[in-house]
């Protein structure tokens, strides 16, 4: 039988890595039987006891429930030892790709990271947004062409390797992996083939959150430890939370 893994994202808009909504992209995985997961469930519905229909991650990240968020990833917590969470900052993705692209010796200013964001994203190379990016570093047909190549990848969009991530996480110790996944409308052609050749992938179905309780636990863990993150990005990071969550953060993930 293959090692069935609940999986969800937060933070995820796509190829749109500079002044979207997130700094931070996090990808859960969580190994729980149904019946743990929906204990979970009830275990936080009692020490939070809101009024709520669903529960989600913002209700952990709440000061009043800071107690409950501490137990939740701490050891004696209901996901520790059973759980891995992957981070990408998302400038430092950007700025990675914009280094392979023009040398190491670039400074990837802001105003450079949106224009370059804004290329990758366009498909039409006439328009203000390329101009403005070769206009800031140099407009030649060979790195036009580069730019072309970087489009038709999609190399910033980072769900697919995070995905792709997750199964050789799981799999590492030669266990076929089964991914039960949040619904992903994004993941279909050529990225869902991508996934479904991944060595190690026994199979993937994708699931409303809500009527799975492994995937809501992924949920609550994957928001948690994206908000956590990204403090720590921002400046505004919690030691002890950022301290507790350091067990479940898979060493492949992209941070400063």
């Amino acid at each position: 039988m293959p090692l069935e893994i609940a999986c969800d994202e937060s933070g995820s808009e796509g190829e749109k890595l500079i002044g979207g909504q997130t700094d931070v992209f996090a990808h859960a995985g969580v190994r729980l039987g149904i019946e743990d997961a929906a204990a979970c469930l009830v275990e936080l519905r009692r020490r939070i006891r809101s009024p709520a229909v669903e529960y989600k991650a913002n209700h952990l990240l709440r000061t009043k429930h800071r107690r409950v968020l501490e137990w939740f990833l701490g050891p004696s917590g209901p996901v520790r030892g059973r759980a891995h969470v992957y981070l990408v900052d998302k400038k430092l993705l950007l700025a990675n790709e914009l280094r392979a692209l023009v040398g190491p010796g670039v400074t990837p200013g802001d105003e450079l990271l949106a224009a370059f964001n804004d290329v990758l994203r366009t498909r039409n190379r006439r328009e203000p947004a390329a101009g403005s990016f070769f206009a800031l570093v140099g407009d030649t047909a060979q790195l036009r062409a580069k730019v072309a190549g970087l489009r038709a990848a999609k190399v910033l969009d980072p769900l697919v390797p995070a995905i792709l991530r997750a199964v050789a996480r799981w799999s590492e110790d030669g266990e076929q992996v089964f991914l039960v996944h949040d619904e992903q409308p994004s993941l279909k052609g050529e990225r869902l083939a991508e996934i479904e050749a991944s060595p190690g992938l026994a199979g993937l179905k994708f699931v409303d959150s809500r009527t799975d309780p492994r995937v809501q636990v992924a949920d609550f863990l994957v928001g948690v430890a994206r908000r956590i993150a990204e403090d720590e990005v921002n400046g505004n990071g919690d030691a002890v939370l950022t301290t507790l969550l350091a067990p479940y953060v898979d060493s492949a993930s992209l941070r400063d």
